[in-house]
């Protein structure tokens, strides 16, 4: 059993490598209510994956309501109109539960999404669609169920406040956008102070066609997904008015320590550093592969956690976004040596900046994240998250079969010179809650 497991393990291995060697053609173009459309026939499964995504994130959210954007997406299926009927949460769930179909609603920092998975076969298709455009378009808000909601958010943001974790990364979001909506995060007071005026009002300026992409992989034609997309989209608001976005302030280097009984010291440090659309996003990529973001094989999990046994994890990202996204080193560790952890992953940090990776470091970063790219795009729903990324960011239709040869390109060189540019120690942040 164990053979024939191992074989069709390495079988399906090798499918998905040369799925991914083969590349997605990735169609694109715009609808007649002005959203762009991205489009992948994928046949071998009567699926159909459809996405949309507005410029309607958290950072859009009107002063003083943090948390908007996030109930306005999670209240569109409480209610809408559908053939003329109003249609209340449950009878909406119902119906979505006939078509076996499945819709959901997220938000992060910059964008507000919708996704639906159903089956590719009639009626099912036609009455899922239906449904997503049902709450896309004629969504209601109802008073008793954001008051539910707004009780549950404020919930989770009281428990929240007990958490060392939860307390260390609002604090650090704070320190490092000063003054900025991405460092703006929700509390019991703007949560209360959100309506369902409010909601209305940020579905009219922000869920809009113009600002609409929508993404679409499954076993459809061409004709179908422009069917699909001129549906889906032919009823949203029609403002044209782009909200401008404020700069990015770069923050004085300093520490902060706040109180907490925890025995582990929870620390942050970085810096707002990256756009998605950042030149030097494969150079940075590369480069923190070795630094933290490579698990065991990275410096600092080396150096903090194996040499040293200061902590458990310990890791390096860059969150880039429509603006600058942060940098970020995080790791738990005892709060008597949280000191000395601290001077460790500085002296880490600096070596690489001054060194970068070397030869043998720079040719395992890119084997194993060229090796990776076979298992992000193993499933029709990863390959939305693609086409959802190039739409929303602008990047280009090749992303994902240019992939490994930018990866392949970047030298230890460029390395150096990106994080020259994008972590800079006299604006890094430090955030240490529990710490003596």
């Amino acid at each position: 059993m164990k053979k024939y497991l191992s074989v069709f393990f390495t079988l399906l291995l090798t499918l998905m490598s040369a799925a991914a060697q083969a590349g997605v053609n990735i169609e694109h173009w715009t609808a007649a209510s002005g959203a762009r459309v991205y489009f992948v026939s994928s046949r071998s499964l009567p699926m159909l994956d459809v996405q949309i995504d507005f410029a309607a994130g958290s950072v859009y959210d009107s002063p003083g309501k943090a948390g908007l954007a996030d109930l306005t997406v999670g209240l569109l299926d409480a209610g809408a109109s559908l053939g003329g009927a109003l249609l209340d949460e449950e009878q909406l769930a119902a119906k979505l539960v006939d078509t076996g179909a499945h819709l959901s609603g997220s938000a992060d920092h910059d964008r507000a999404s919708l996704s639906l998975r159903t089956l590719t076969s009639q009626p099912e298709r036609g009455a899922a669609l239906e449904l997503m455009r049902a709450v896309l378009t004629t969504p209601r808000f109802p008073d008793d169920v954001l008051a539910r909601e707004e009780a549950r958010a404020i919930s989770a943001i009281q428990e929240a406040a007990t958490q060392p974790d939860s307390i260390a990364a609002k604090r650090f979001a704070a320190a490092i956008y000063p003054g900025h909506p991405y460092g703006v995060t929700a509390s019991e007071e703007s949560i209360a102070r959100i309506g369902r005026d409010d909601l209305l009002a940020f579905w009219r300026g922000h869920f809009d066609a113009h600002r609409a992409v929508v993404s679409i992989i499954g076993d459809v034609s061409r004709a179908e997904a422009e069917a699909i997309a001129n549906r889906i989209t032919d009823a949203l608001p029609q403002s044209l008015a782009d909200t401008p976005l404020p700069v990015v302030t770069l923050p004085r280097r300093e520490t902060i320590r706040l109180p907490h009984p925890a025995t582990q010291s929870h620390i942050h440090i970085g810096m707002p550093s990256e756009k998605r659309t950042d030149a030097d996003y494969f150079p940075l990529l590369v480069g923190n592969y070795t630094l933290g973001g490579g698990g065991f094989v990275s410096r600092l999990v080396q150096e903090v956690r194996e040499k040293r046994g200061y902590a458990y994890s310990v890791y390096s990202y860059f969150a880039p976004r429509t603006l600058e996204g942060p940098f970020e080193i995080g790791l738990q560790t005892k709060r008597e040596q949280a000191g000395e952890a601290i001077k460790l992953v500085e002296a880490v940090l600096a070596d690489f900046l001054k060194k970068g990776p070397t030869a043998s470091e720079l040719k395992a970063a890119k084997q194993n994240l060229i090796d990776g790219q076979a298992l992000r795009l193993d499933s029709n729903a990863k390959i939305l998250g693609y086409l959802s990324l190039i739409g929303f960011y602008g990047l280009p239709l090749t992303y994902i079969e240019d992939f490994p040869r930018r990866v392949e390109a970047v030298t230890a060189q460029q390395v150096r010179e990106a994080f020259a540019r994008h972590v800079r120690p006299e604006h890094l942040v430090t955030v240490i809650v529990a710490g003596d």
